[in-house]
């Protein structure tokens, strides 16, 4: 029967890449010259700790680091930004995590999707991913387009397609 899996996870490789060209980027652009600029990169806990002067240079940070994410193939919406940035003397700190896995009700928001959708699929969540089966290929890309269409806020991926 086929089946396939859908996941949300974040190379941390493309992360750490991504992160690193960043460092680069703002070292040589002249808005933060002489200016203080901290990223760095939790990879056990998918967590990036920021410090900068002001606000201002936190959004253009965060640009920067969301294009260049993007290029190392990592969703804009992996990243976290709920935490508000906290004031610590001069300098302007802020956590953002990095989303890697898929937590309980994500997966249930997915499955829920797929139930009301009237497919002739099942889905199942097993740990941090949803496993989909069909009787059909066609069915099962039919619901990757319809997870793909619908705006989840989360980054999936579409893995282990068996026949």
């Amino acid at each position: 029967m086929p089946s396939f899996d859908i996941v949300s996870k974040v190379d941390g490789q493309a992360l750490d890449n991504a992160v690193n060209v960043v460092r680069k980027e703002i070292t040589n652009r002249f808005d933060f010259k002489d200016s203080h600029v901290v990223i760095d990169l939790d990879k056990k806990e998918y967590k990036l700790k920021i410090e900068v002067d002001d606000d201002m240079k936190l959004r253009q940070l965060m640009d920067v680091l969301i294009n260049r994410s993007h290029k190392q193939g990592i969703a804009p919406e992996a990243f976290d930004y709920s935490k508000e940035a906290v004031q610590s003397g001069k300098v302007l700190k802020k956590e953002v995590l990095v989303r890697n896995g898929l937590k309980q009700e994500d997966a249930k928001k997915i499955v829920k999707l797929i139930k009301d959708s009237g497919m002739k699929v099942q889905a199942q969540i097993n740990d941090d991913i949803v496993r989909v089966t069909g009787k059909k290929i066609d069915d099962l890309q039919a619901v990757i387009q319809l997870c793909r269409d619908a705006s989840l806020g989360i980054p999936l991926q579409y893995e282990n397609m068996r026949s």
